[in-house]
């Protein structure tokens, strides 16, 4: 592909975006609107023009999905060489080659889990806790130190900022756990996530040598959802650029979902101050969504703006018109899950595949009624959050057989095929198992493998004629595996909204969506509310066509129907109105709704399949 064809896939905006390869570059990218597509054109057009070498640009993402998505699509546009990789997993490569030279012997072992470290802590600062408040001080510690503040400084800074201080503890009780957590690590010999970024940051603000090296490696950076960034991710990147501003970040200040774990806009917000001269190109034309769930999304998230924050990007629907969203108002918990697996069914039987629809929900323990519910109607789930696929024992056991064949495999038998009697000895069949359970959850999983193999063996022929063969979908799993990018369960997805976060689906159920589960009740600041509004419009845009919103009037059957819709939506659903706690909410018909969503379908709950 020549460099002027790789700029003709592109709309006028992405092609601004691709084209401005030299000094620092800000793109505010609203939801759908092919924010990766730009990035990676970018690129890929620098490679293909001489501007850049790919060894010498490090592309940042902030989940391991992202990085094997980028990778992918770079190999696509012929850009191999291009390191993408997290922050972490950057970081952790450089401190691993460097930490011989400079501190001498193989790096500290990584400390994955928090909880015991932090239980030791607080059992020698005398504090009682739970298995609950370990894992909320552990996310404490992980705040303070991605944040930049030290025990000594924890007090005053979460006084200054109104932070609440979790499990019920006081400031100077959580400062000294701190301190504890700090001792406790280093008598076990071990670094956090936290530390590996720190140590090299340090590293290379201390040791010119070492920054001269890792400059000279990397010369040009992208960073994608900056709007996500936190003051230690940003102070490594400082140390990385080196006072030179050959950085193109991305992002989008409405999807700031994250201040809770010390994310903050602020950097992309500030972005052409701290970069006089950068270009900044909007790119507002969504491609993901229908007209519908673009008009949602913009009504939800314009209220910020007249509440007095920033305007936020206005998207414009690039899509055809699809079905208006629908709205439903349940009696109760258990009826809005067994009225959106019901749901599920009717699309699923139109079509729609289980793996392009998801279930959203604001808390993780949510989930339970949602899986009970699916499997009583016997479709299949995956909970996002739960195990890792390559972590799984069924999954290894499968790569393990699949290295195995492809040592011996007849080069004249397609790959997919060979692929398919290898699975078959691990559970894999044509037609899945009537039941669910262990064995619908392994031949999902061994499903998954297939389809991939399926992909890739197309792909292949279409990107180069050559023939993939199964040493080639080996390689593919093992740099998946390496980067957790796991390929698609053929099940609908069980998530919460924060998990949610980068993905899109053709169906998407926000369920839920009232009074004290959204916004949470503990959102008990105006920025804390912001954030939840942040995060149904987040939830809002990973619709592409069908788009269902719901909560329920009580928690039990024949309970008090004492839940009233969320304030996000006042306005916006179709009643017109704002219910009182304990009314009833009108049921059936079409209010009077302004815009584009006047006459949207309102249900009552009461459904027959």
């Amino acid at each position: 592909m020549s460099a002027d064809a790789l700029l003709d896939a592109l709309d006028p905006e992405q092609r601004a975006v691709a084209t401005a390869l030299r000094g620092p570059v800000c793109v505010l990218a609203g939801a759908g609107t092919g924010k990766t597509r730009a990035i990676t054109h970018r690129i890929a057009y620098g490679i293909r023009t001489g501007v850049y070498r790919p060894g010498n640009v490090l592309a940042v993402t902030f989940t391991a999905r992202a990085a094997g998505e980028m990778r992918t699509r770079l190999r696509g546009l012929g850009a191999t060489g291009v390191q993408a990789r997290t922050f972490h997993a950057a970081a952790l490569r450089q401190l691993g080659f460097f930490w011989p030279k400079v501190v001498g012997g193989a790096p500290p072992r990584i400390v994955e889990q928090k909880a015991q470290v932090v239980a030791e802590a607080a059992r020698r600062v005398g504090l009682s806790v739970d298995r609950v408040s370990v894992r909320d001080l552990a996310s404490e510690v992980e705040w303070a130190k991605v944040s930049l503040v030290t025990a000594d400084e924890y007090e005053k800074a979460v006084a200054a900022i109104g932070r609440p201080v979790p499990s019920g503890q006081d400031p100077q009780a959580v400062a000294r756990l701190m301190t504890a957590y700090e001792q406790v690590k280093a008598e076990r010999g071990g670094i956090d996530f936290e530390d590996v970024l720190l140590l090299l940051s340090a590293m290379l603000s201390e040791r010119r040598d070492v920054a001269a090296e890792v400059r000279e490696q990397y010369q040009y950076f992208v960073v994608d959802e900056y709007q996500d960034v936190s003051p230690l991710q940003q102070f490594l990147l400082d140390q990385w650029l080196g006072g030179r501003h050959e950085l193109c970040v991305v992002g989008d200040p409405s999807q700031t979902i994250y201040s809770f774990a010390g994310a903050t806009p602020y950097h992309l917000t500030t972005f052409a101050t701290a970069h006089p001269g950068a270009t900044v190109v909007r790119l507002v034309r969504d491609y993901r969504s229908t007209p519908q769930v673009v008009s949602l999304a913009n009504q939800v998230i314009d209220a910020t703006r007249r509440a007095g924050g920033p305007a936020p990007l206005e998207l414009r629907a690039q899509r055809p018109d699809g079905p208006e969203v629908r709205y439903t108002a349940y009696d109760d918990d258990e009826a809005e899950a067994t009225g959106i697996a019901h749901a599920v069914a009717r699309l699923v039987r139109t079509g729609v595949r289980p793996s392009e629809i998801a279930v959203l929900y604001r808390t993780n323990a949510q989930s339970e009624a949602f899986e009970e519910a699916l499997a009583t109607a016997g479709i299949a789930y995956q909970v996002r959050g739960g195990e890792r696929f390559f972590a799984r024992r069924d999954v290894r056991d499968a790569l393990v057989l699949l290295r195995g064949g492809a040592r011996s495999a007849d080069p004249q038998v397609p790959m997919p095929e060979t692929v398919r009697d290898i699975l078959r000895t691990v559970g894999w069949a044509p037609e899945p198992p009537a039941a669910r359970g262990a064995a619908r959850e392994r031949w999902d999983a061994m499903q998954a493998l297939v389809t991939l193999a399926d992909e890739l063996a197309a792909h292949g022929r279409e990107s180069d004629g050559r023939t993939p063969l199964l040493p080639d979908l080996v390689a593919e799993l093992d740099e998946r595996a390496s980067a957790q990018h796991a390929p698609t369960v053929e099940g609908v997805t069980l998530a919460s909204l924060h998990a949610a976060k980068g993905l899109e689906w053709d169906a998407v159920f926000l369920a839920g969506l009232s009074e004290g589960l959204l916004p949470t009740s503990l959102a008990d600041t105006s920025a804390a509310v912001a954030e939840e509004r942040r995060l149904l419009y987040v939830g809002i845009t990973r619709a592409r066509e069908h788009l269902h919103l719901s909560y329920a009037r009580s928690r039990l059957p024949g309970g008090r129907p004492n839940r009233v819709r969320t304030r996000f939506l006042d306005g916006v659903w179709p009643d017109g109105r704002r219910p009182a706690a304990g009314s009833r909410p009108v049921q059936g018909g079409r209010g009077p709704v302004p815009g584009a969503l006047a006459g949207a379908p309102v249900d009552d709950g009461h459904e027959v399949d």
